[in-house]
């Protein structure tokens, strides 16, 4: 599974994917995998007060990459607390939540998905 962005024709990244971009109105036709990218931390939360199956504290942060001249941003877990304008990378995990404890169906979703962890502590 890949972490992946979403390009237009005229070259705007952005993160969840859209039907048309939203800077210019084009089709998002292309993906961009940011899986092995670096991004910044611009800032972030610790939630306390979590829905239920998600971990307790969980942190959340928004992470900007940088994708050829053009910056996204994508809000998800960080596997640890962080600090604004630190370095992190995507890391894959086979839960973000525990499905039994939702109301849906385990099959009626997607469990997987990406949290970020710190590049280097110095």
């Amino acid at each position: 599974m890949s972490f992946e962005a979403y390009r237009c024709e005229n070259g705007h990244v952005t993160y969840p994917a859209h039907t048309v971009c939203p800077e210019c109105g084009e089709a998002q036709t292309e993906t961009v995998d940011l899986t092995e990218s670096v991004g910044t931390v611009v800032t972030w939360t610790t939630s306390t007060a979590t829905p239920p199956g998600v971990r307790e504290p969980n942190h959340l942060g928004i992470v900007e990459f940088d994708v050829e001249g053009e910056t996204v941003r994508a809000l998800g877990q960080l596997t640890e607390p962080v600090e604004s304008g630190e370095e992190v990378t995507p890391v894959y995990v086979a839960e973000l939540r525990d499905p039994d404890a939702g109301i849906r169906e385990k099959e009626s979703q997607s469990w997987d998905g990406y949290r970020f962890s710190p590049v280097s502590r110095d």
